[in-house]
């Protein structure tokens, strides 16, 4: 028997699923450490702490609809189970009962503080990971919590908001220009606004540089779109995120939609093939009027290097990748 008061110490790569810990292999900061970011916290992140609590907020943003970011993952359970979870009773073999989706987002704020700033503050909204420029995952709820951040497939899935700006019909009618650079060296370099300072990443004096160095150009919903790539950092810890919540959820399959010929599908899917989809979605999977995570995300990469991981291989490319060496075709 552990001697009782003995201190137990996180290593600094888990994720909590129904209150049980998982290592994914990467950093990870949850909403109960220093510089975490708690969704279930019922003011304002980031407004004076006097202007921050729900009454003084609701004063201040009418829009937001209540003081909860999120509720109880419902469908598919019966009335027996919902009165046993309700309470906060999940474990962990009900829990792989409903969760069969990982869906992917852009963040458009650039970086996962603003990202939480405008969801949680502004939005009213939640999601369960965000992934920032340096490769860094912040978990704000634990994954038992239906998050708002996919409509109808809140229920069924865990969803990560990528630090990005998205992807548009012109760079130069963008706030691409705004946020990235041209180097010498490396091509593409992430330069954060000045009034974001460090922008709250948590690798101090980091610097990135998209996994391409070219504007990445392609069609999502129908629309010629372009965007600059994420980081080889924030693939290698996507990499890993991907590999852990595939194998902790048996029924989230390691794999991205695809048409008859085994190429991504580029837009919405029509609602009864969604309804039976398992896997690594994207938000325009979901929704016509969304294009994230957009056309520079490397599908394959990531779903071919966490299915190496999760058959005991060793990813090279993901080694590589938190190193900031990660090579693209």
């Amino acid at each position: 028997m552990t001697r009782p008061g003995t201190q137990a110490h996180r290593v600094g790569d888990e994720i909590i699923v129904a209150g049980q810990m998982f290592h994914t292999g990467t950093r990870v900061v949850t909403w109960m450490d220093p510089g975490g970011y708690d969704a279930y916290r019922v003011e304002r992140r980031f407004a004076p702490l006097d202007k921050s609590s729900w009454e003084a907020s609701k004063a201040e943003l009418p829009d937001l609809l209540g003081p909860a970011r999120y509720n109880l993952r419902k469908a598919g359970l019966s009335d027996a189970e919902v009165e046993q979870v309700r309470g906060g009773g999940w474990d962990l073999p009900a829990l792989r009962k409903v969760v069969d989706q990982f869906v992917l987002h852009y963040d458009v704020c650039g970086t996962s503080r603003q990202c939480f700033r405008v969801l949680h503050d502004f939005r009213g909204l939640s999601v369960h990971f965000m992934l920032d420029i340096d490769g860094t995952i912040y978990q704000t709820l634990d994954l038992k919590e239906r998050a708002w951040h996919a409509t109808t497939s809140n229920t069924r899935s865990v969803g990560v908001e990528i630090a990005n700006m998205g992807a548009y019909a012109s760079l130069e009618k963008s706030p691409l220009k705004d946020w990235y650079t041209n180097d010498v060296k490396h091509g593409a370099r992430i330069t954060l606004p000045p009034r974001l300072g460090d922008g709250g990443v948590l690798t101090k004096g980091f610097v990135g540089y998209p996994a391409r160095p070219e504007v990445i150009s392609g069609n999502i919903q129908g629309r010629s779109l372009v965007q600059y790539d994420y980081t080889p950092e924030q693939y290698a810890a996507l990499v890993k995120l991907t590999a852990a919540l595939s194998t902790i959820f048996p029924k989230l399959k390691c794999d991205y939609p695809r048409d008859a010929s085994g190429q991504l599908i580029t837009c919405k899917l029509p609602d009864d093939q969604l309804k039976e989809l398992t896997g690594v979605i994207g938000h325009f999977h979901i929704q016509t009027d969304k294009t994230d995570p957009g056309p520079a995300f490397q599908w394959d990469y990531v779903t071919s290097e966490a299915r190496r991981l999760n058959h005991g291989g060793f990813s090279k490319l993901a080694d590589e990748a938190s190193r900031g060496h990660l090579q693209t075709k």
